[in-house]
């Protein structure tokens, strides 16, 4: 069994070291997220209390709430709080805090910081300034490792970083290269040149990215190894001059060069080989005496050649595949080490079984070249976490992937005793990791994990683009069992939201209050349209006396069947197409109906009227659009400019990644108000564009107020955005609410998609001959029901206090 239970001879030891003379009964972790929780929940193990720092945007962070003390530190924008030195010493002095564990990324490679932390007296839980600042110079490192007898890959790692220089040496070593940032790391500042005539352009790119992620643009050129694989070995040095392996882990499958798949052990690589490679990671780690956790990176063409890439000089996102092969605990081996202890088990203690996956779930698109995305957590769900399965993550439902950190959501860990083994859990596990709310890669990780060559081990660094079309396959129309199903979970909903007011409405006139939970004027036949993506299908749904649902779509009808019910914090639908069952995990959310398969997940959308739809899209014109918040790094045109299709426009910093505007069409800039380092409307209290929701919603009050009551406009604000509370709570004289909420009562038309207030006077047919007031589709009934029970409960809180 994996991490830490079948190792027999992993040495649990009381938490109280006596080599070295320190105790550590206090960290602070200068980091956020998933990795600041990793480190807690080992630190609690240990019975060592646990010291958080958090910037305003992670007050209501998870690392927050898992920590015994907590220290804001500065405003959301890295550089003024998890970058601030300063700051996170002054909370360590305060705090009393022993040590620092620095994570990975933000601090945890920058020699400043750890030289710090040796001039303040604070343990720094990771290796030497002097090790960090060798391996963290990729030109410095590339010669240490050479004439400690690690193989390294041709290349330019002189202190000449003039133009002309560097591109003598690219044409020197033969296109393609590899143009790196010389303190870069997690693909940031990396760029790959074709020719020579595109290299002085992928030059800049680079700089510019390695500047704002390293403050430093210095880079090396090295020659670009077509297909290689990605392979590294974990290594671990003490301070008593002892160093380790931990076996090789395979990261080769990467999209813009950041892993987002990981194994151990290698696939295909046998026991000779990973000697080989471990023997050369332990000399890398000895030759800058290092201390602590550490990944030697090498690449590895199709003969098992391998050469020396880089050092982490940090522990590594991918470390718990590791730890799961070889039954350890790494950081609790760094917290021992730093206290002085020698490396728990030696080399030959060590030892591996069975096969690890880690899949990183990412907030992104990647059907839209992997772009960040940024949003709150509005439903999740994942697969429950046992001996062989470790959700390593920072954020629970509710929570908002910021758009100023990383947007990685969690790290999904499995264990089998063999590949294929793991490899069916990770794909079962991933049907099981259900998320809501943003855009994520989980579809397309069972894609990739599902590849035939995957499956066979066959991967390299340029397996996404070389395998693109059936990874990126054409999406079909859903099938229309289907959205038969997704109708039924809409009609379900409904009748269960109508069946709670019917309950709790104190009003004996209301039609809801009837035993039957039928409408008046009710007809047996209705129409649903749904949104299967930009393509809307009609529904003909005809009532049957004993409970089931007669479903139309096209020339097919389908006879279908159902019950909502809940297991757990989960909502699931159970029903029967032309009698075949099918169990389904159900989300509503946003206008979208969410079904989760064991096989798949299915997206329904419920079409939004026109007069919303044209109030929702205001101020949004088409043309080139930034596609996300972020920061104005460079603009490369002015008034008067021509431009053609393509043609970059502007440079922008989001997420610490550099994304080019490019102009969606020829034509006359007419004229710019960017200026650089002009910062996109957030703000870390509320949800992204909340402002603009505000103006949408001002601008429908504003169209349709003249021909609507006042409640009528409340319930088309909540239809348009779920924030029109806090949207009423900003514009009190705007919309008035009474104490008793929004009552409503229901008169339906022949279609069922009608509706009258008790305030108004007129019959279905006047309102059908109306023109004054548009028409709400039966689709509007979910989001006013809810409304009305939501109001409902904040009057009466408000009443009791």
């Amino acid at each position: 069994m994996p991490f830490m239970q079948w190792n027999q001879v992993q040495r649990f030891v009381k938490w109280a070291s006596t080599i070295g003379g320190h105790n550590i009964r206090k960290i602070l972790i200068a980091n956020r997220g998933e990795i600041a929780c990793r480190v807690m929940r080992t630190a609690k193990k240990m019975g060592v209390k646990s010291v958080a720092v958090y910037s305003e945007a992670d007050r209501n962070s998870m690392h927050v709430a898992m920590a015994d003390e907590a220290y804001c530190i500065g405003p959301a924008p890295s550089q003024q709080s998890y970058l601030a030195m300063q700051k996170i010493m002054q909370v360590a002095k305060v705090s009393a805090a022993q040590a620092i564990h620095p994570g990975y990324g933000f601090l945890s490679e920058n020699t400043e910081f750890a030289e710090l932390c040796k001039q303040e007296g604070i343990i720094f839980i990771g290796p030497p300034s002097s090790a960090i600042r060798d391996m963290g110079i990729k030109s410095t490192s590339k010669a240490i490792m050479s004439a400690a007898g690690v193989p390294v890959v041709e290349g330019y790692h002189g202190e000449d970083q003039s133009d002309e220089c560097l591109k003598e040496h690219a044409k020197r070593i033969g296109y393609p290269v590899m143009i790196k940032a010389v303190r870069g790391g997690g693909g940031k500042g990396m760029r790959i040149a074709h020719s020579e005539k595109e290299f002085l352009d992928q030059l800049e790119s680079a700089r510019r990215e390695a500047k704002k992620a390293f403050n430093d643009d210095a880079m090396l050129i090295e020659k670009f190894v077509d297909n290689p694989r990605h392979v590294e070995v974990q290594v671990f040095g003490d301070q008593h001059g002892n160093a380790v392996y931990l076996f090789e882990r395979d990261c080769s499958v990467q999209r813009r060069h950041q892993k987002i798949i990981e194994e151990a052990p290698g696939p295909g690589i046998n026991p000779e080989v990973r000697k080989r490679l471990g023997e050369a990671a332990v000399k890398a780690a000895k030759a800058v005496n290092y201390v602590g956790a550490g990944t030697v990176e090498f690449i590895m063409d199709s003969q098992h050649n391998f050469y020396f890439m880089e050092m982490n000089t940090r522990l590594q996102v991918e470390h718990p595949v590791t730890e799961m092969i070889t039954g350890t605990d790494l950081v609790e081996w760094q917290l021992r080490v730093a206290a002085g202890e020698k490396i728990p088990l030696m080399q030959e203690e060590i030892l591996l079984r069975g096969h690890a996956f880690e899949a990183r779930i990412y907030a992104e698109d990647p059907n839209n070249n992997f772009m960040p995305g940024a949003g709150p957590l509005l439903h999740l769900s994942t697969p429950p976490p046992d001996s062989f399965t470790r959700i390593e993550t920072g954020v629970r439902q509710g929570d908002e992937v910021s758009v100023h950190y990383d947007p990685m959501i969690a790290k999904l860990v499995v264990w089998a005793e063999d590949r294929q083994a793991a490899l069916r859990k990770l794909r079962y596990s991933l049907r099981q990791y259900n998320i809501v709310g943003l855009s994520t890669n989980i579809d397309f990780l069972l894609s990739l994990s599902g590849h035939p060559q995957f499956e066979a081990g066959i991967v390299h660094t340029n397996f996404i683009p070389q395998h693109h079309d059936e990874l990126f396959p054409t999406k079909k129309a859903t099938p229309p069992e289907v959205l038969c199903q997704a109708a039924l979970g809409l009609i379900l909903k409904e009748k269960m939201l109508t069946n709670a007011f019917r309950d709790q409405s104190n009003d004996k006139f209301s039609p809801f209050a009837s035993s039957t939970g039928r409408r008046i004027n009710m007809c047996y036949t209705r129409r649903l349209s749904l949104l299967d993506g930009e393509s809307i299908v009609d529904v003909a749904v005809s009532y049957n006396q004993e409970g089931s649902y007669n479903m139309q779509i096209q020339d097919k009808t389908y006879l279908i069947s159902g019950e909502i019910f809940n297991e757990g914090d989960s909502v699931y639908l159970r029903s029967s197409v032309n009698g075949t069952v099918c169990k389904s995990k159900l989300v509503i959310l946003d206008n979208t109906i969410y079904l989760f398969f064991p096989e798949g997940s299915a997206q329904i959308g419920l079409p939004v009227p026109k007069y919303l739809s044209a109030v929702s899209s205001v101020g949004m014109q088409s043309g080139a659009v930034a596609p996300m918040t972020g920061t104005v790094e460079k603009v490369f045109v002015k008034a008067g400019d021509k431009v053609q299709i393509g043609d970059p426009l502007m440079v922008m910093i989001a997420m610490k990644m550099e994304h080019t505007i490019r102009a969606p069409k020829a034509g006359v800039i007419r004229k710019t108000t960017i200026c650089r380092s002009h910062l996109g409307g957030s703000n870390p209290d509320t949800h992204n564009g909340f402002h603009c929701r505000i103006r949408a919603l001002a601008e429908l009050l504003r169209k349709i107020a003249g021909g609507l009551s006042q409640r009528v406009v409340v319930m088309a604000m909540s239809y348009l955005d779920e924030m029109a509370f806090q949207v009423w709570l900003c514009l009190p004289a705007m919309v008035h609410m009474d104490q008793a909420g929004v009552q409503c009562s229901w008169l339906y038309t022949g279609r069922f998609q009608k509706h009258a207030l008790q305030e108004d006077s007129r019959t279905p047919a006047q309102l059908d001959a109306s023109q004054d007031r548009p028409d709400f589709p039966l689709q509007i009934l979910l989001e006013l029901l809810t409304l009305h029970l939501s109001l409902t409960l904040i009057f009466s809180e408000v009443r009791k206090k």
